[in-house]
């Protein structure tokens, strides 16, 4: 099998593990940067081509699209679908978890616990966008933020009304989110791949720091999930459609509240605290795939 991995440097720990997983189960691995990929669009023959080559006999890819370029990586992942590769993440999956706002709606939809949070165009209405969601302290979040870049905890209603009226009068697109503070500037990350949790880690913001990502230096421990936190995951990663999933959440007084579902989680931080072949699974998850697939075509 050959096995493309979307990826903008294939020196990332995530890219290389990946590679090695692969070729560790016999398949032939490749690397392309989504950015020097290009589309040929014709009716009944969608194609692309890479450094001025065609790229064929690809039968899977794994997309690791960064944030800064969802939208042409997208594009390229949704190219590969036309031409009946699989992706072990949908290109309308990657597109429902970028966008933070329309991703909460889903999950609201779908019943999943979440912090309450509030989202709105305008600055005339603070003291009731404060009150909706508790009251201070709230965090406040860019709607493009990532990694924990653009989150802020105000601890006052004077501090949350300055950057709120900083952020509108920027035109920025923020939500205003209830502060849990049981979680104690903790979290757990749960990494799915197809329909199990295969791994899970705390994490534990650095000291006099409310953000837990470990991009943040924050510290990772191995944890076995409750049957809730499992079942709040699995749940999470299904009403958007992914396959392959960093699932995000906190530990409150009323369950597990959802806050965030990665579509290209990465793989350091979560095989070195579980000790878990991640990319393995990955791997394993695009065999079973394509074996199924291959049945359904011959009848089986």
């Amino acid at each position: 099998m050959r096995i493309a991995i979307l990826s903008r440097n294939s020196q990332l720990y995530s890219t290389r593990r990946l590679v090695e997983a692969a070729r560790a189960k016999g398949h032939e691995a490749v690397v392309l940067d989504h950015l020097k990929c290009y589309v040929v669009i014709e009716g009944g023959n969608p194609t692309i081509r890479y450094h001025g080559k065609l790229v064929e006999n690809i039968d899977a890819i794994i997309p690791r699209i960064g944030t800064s370029v969802t939208d042409y990586g997208v594009a390229i992942v949704r190219q590969f679908e036309m031409m009946k590769v699989f992706s072990t993440i949908k290109s309308q999956a990657i597109v429902r978890s970028r966008n933070k706002l329309r991703s909460l709606q889903i999950l609201s939809g779908a019943g999943v616990g979440l912090p309450k949070t509030v989202f709105a165009n305008h600055s005339r209405d603070i003291d009731d966008l404060l009150a909706q969601v508790g009251g201070t302290p709230v965090v406040i979040k860019l709607l493009e933020g990532t990694q924990g870049i653009g989150v802020m905890l105000a601890e006052t209603p004077k501090a949350a009304k300055s950057v709120m009226e900083a952020f509108y009068g920027l035109k920025a697109n923020i939500l205003i989110q209830e502060f849990i503070s049981e979680a104690q500037a903790t979290d757990i990350r749960a990494f799915i791949v197809g329909s199990k949790v295969v791994g899970a880690m705390k994490r534990q913001g650095k000291e006099g720091e409310f953000r837990s990502n470990l991009h943040r230096g924050g510290a990772g421990l191995a944890i076995r999930l409750s049957p809730a936190e499992k079942e709040a995951a699995l749940a999470a990663a299904k009403a958007l459609g992914l396959g392959v999933a960093g699932v995000d959440m906190l530990q409150s007084k009323r369950g597990p509240l959802i806050m965030e579902v990665n579509s290209s989680p990465g793989l350091q931080g979560i095989e070195a605290s579980t000790g878990v072949d991640i990319a393995g699974r990955i791997i394993r998850y695009i065999e079973t795939n394509i074996n199924v697939n291959k049945k359904d075509k011959i009848g089986v």
